[in-house]
């Protein structure tokens, strides 16, 4: 990926969107509402919101899909930013 502010984000969409063919997706960067807080690296990408609407969560736990969400996200959870809300949901839902 680029070394930009975004490249993150963008990276975050592209994982996301071959994993699960989203019918919604949000990307949400929320690293400005936690400037100077922990976790905040100053590169602008260290906490974000996710909501992901997607048939791949029918009939799943939210911890599960919470789960199948960080694993499409690979090593950027915990590594490579420091927090992620997901908010996943099945159509209709």
């Amino acid at each position: 990926m680029e070394d930009m502010t975004g490249s993150i984000e963008q990276e975050m969409r592209q994982l996301l969107e071959a994993a699960f063919a989203p019918t919604r997706l949000d990307v949400i960067n929320d690293s400005a509402s936690h400037a100077g807080h922990m976790g905040d690296d100053g590169t602008g990408e260290s906490h974000f919101t996710i909501a992901i609407e997607s048939p791949a969560f029918a009939g799943v736990s939210r911890l599960q899909r919470q789960r199948q969400v960080n694993a499409a996200l690979g090593d950027i959870p915990g590594k490579r930013v420091h927090a992620i809300a997901i908010k996943a949901r099945a159509p209709g839902e």
